[in-house]
């Protein structure tokens, strides 16, 4: 899991980069470049999840503001935060997504 509460298992780039499908490589990079508005390529889909050692996407490494947050507060997940309901880094993720929020809320 995530610090946001997303399942990295269910991430297509994470079972794009730990089955070495190249074909679902540049879906991924596809959907993500019109979703983004940036170019996305296939060789930048490689991601073994938000919280184990190994590589990441550009944007988990060091984009995303809630990993960012979650390292320095040395959380498991943004569950074990006191601010997870009120914090404008995860709302985003938590408001769209109940499946993350109740990940969050039993750990």
């Amino acid at each position: 899991m995530a610090y946001c509460g997303l399942d990295c298992e269910k991430c297509e780039a994470r079972i794009a980069t730990v089955n070495n499908d190249n074909e679902l490589r540049k879906k991924v990079a596809a959907e993500w470049t019109e979703l983004n508005q940036v170019e996305i390529t296939p060789e930048m889909i490689n991601c073994s999840g938000c919280r184990v050692d190994g590589v990441k996407t550009t944007f988990c490494d060091s984009l995303c503001q809630i990993r960012q947050c979650g390292l320095s507060k040395k959380f498991e997940t943004c569950g074990s935060c006191g601010e997870l309901m009120t914090c404008g880094k995860v709302k985003m993720i938590i408001g769209n997504n109940k499946e993350a929020l109740e990940n969050l809320k039993s750990i």
